[in-house]
Formats: C-alpha cells, sequence, structure tokens
C-alpha cells in the first residue's frame, strides 16, 4: 500500500475560517433581499424620488451639476449601497431588474444569468450565493414594469464608474423633456 503524504501550509495569523466573502457580508445580503422581496413598493418609490429629482433640475442646473456631484453621489453611494449592495457603476439597472443589481454578480453579467447556476438556484462562483439574476427575476415579477427584465442592456461603461446614476439619468431626463418641448 503506498501512503500519500500530504504536506499543508503553515499555520498564519490570518484565517478567513473557511467562510466566503458572501458570509463575511451576511448583513448586507439579507438587506438586499428585503429589497428583492419588496420590489413593487421599492419600484413605487423611486419612481416619486426620479420625478422629485427631477423636479429640482433648475437648481441642479444653476448650482452646476459638477458642483452637486460629490453631495449627491455620497448620500446615494449610502442608500444603495446599504440596500441593494450597491457597486456605484454609474448606470443603474435596478429598476429594470427587479431591485436585484447585476453589478453583484461574480462575473458582473448584465443581461441574464451564465451557464453555471446550479440546481438549487445558486451562484457558481460564489456557491453560497444565489444567482444574482434568479433573485432578478423574482424581483422583477413583483413589479409593475417587471418586463423591463427583457430589455437588453448595454455593457457597463466604466468611464461612468463612481458616478451619480441619480444625477445622470435627471439631466437626461431633462433634456429629452426641452427636446419635446422644442419639437411641439
Amino acid at each position: 500500500m503506498v501512503e500519500l503524504k500530504v504536506h499543508k501550509k503553515p499555520p498564519t495569523a490570518y484565517v478567513p475560517a473557511g467562510v466566503s466573502a458572501v458570509g463575511r457580508q451576511r448583513k448586507s445580503y439579507t438587506i438586499r433581499l428585503w429589497s428583492i422581496r419588496h420590489s413593487r413598493t421599492l419600484e413605487w418609490f423611486y419612481d416619486k424620488f426620479a420625478k422629485t429629482f427631477l423636479l429640482l433640475h433648475p437648481i441642479w442646473n444653476k448650482l452646476g451639476y459638477s458642483r452637486v456631484e460629490g453631495p449627491v453621489k455620497a448620500v446615494e453611494k449610502r442608500v444603495k449601497g446599504l440596500m441593494f449592495d450597491c457597486r456605484m457603476c454609474g448606470q443603474c439597472v435596478l429598476s429594470s431588474t427587479g431591485m436585484s443589481c447585476p453589478m453583484n454578480c461574480p462575473k458582473q453579467l448584465r443581461n441574464g444569468p451564465c451557464g453555471g447556476v446550479r440546481a438549487n438556484g445558486n451562484c457558481e462562483v460564489e456557491p453560497d450565493m444565489p444567482c444574482v439574476w434568479v433573485k432578478a427575476w423574482e424581483g422583477s415579477r413583483n413589479m409593475v414594469h417587471g418586463d423591463k427584465i427583457l430589455n437588453v442592456q448595454k455593457p457597463v461603461d466604466q468611464s461612468l464608474r463612481e458616478t451619480s446614476a441619480w444625477l445622470r439619468v435627471t439631466a437626461q431626463s431633462a433634456a429629452e423633456k426641452e427636446a419635446m418641448k422644442k419639437d411641439a
């Protein structure tokens, strides 16, 4: 009989305790799941919030969008970070993905799950974590405009990372509104 010798690495001061990154951030993950379960209410709230931000466009414009970017981004990062585990990609699609941020996917897929979703619906990369896209589908089924999940998303524009999606969407909506007034 041949005996195999297993060489173990010497112990170090740092031991991750065999917990995945998901396990280490269970608290924020729990809130993220709550947000998906309450996607319809959050969709309603976001619609009202977006309309309010659009009403504030003259103020943002007068102050200068670049000047208000810092404070607004700080608030956005805290709120969306807590609620959705936001990665501040600058191109938020939460209203299209059942309030499940696709940037939480370890592969950062923006248009649906990879081929590695496990039979139990968990991620192939993080086996303890339900697939972001399985949760996105569940959340979208609760929403009034849940069929937006079927829209193909553009790839992430890395130049918008760490910028305010709230201000960007507001400025775009205001420009579209003004263009419609000119055409009418």
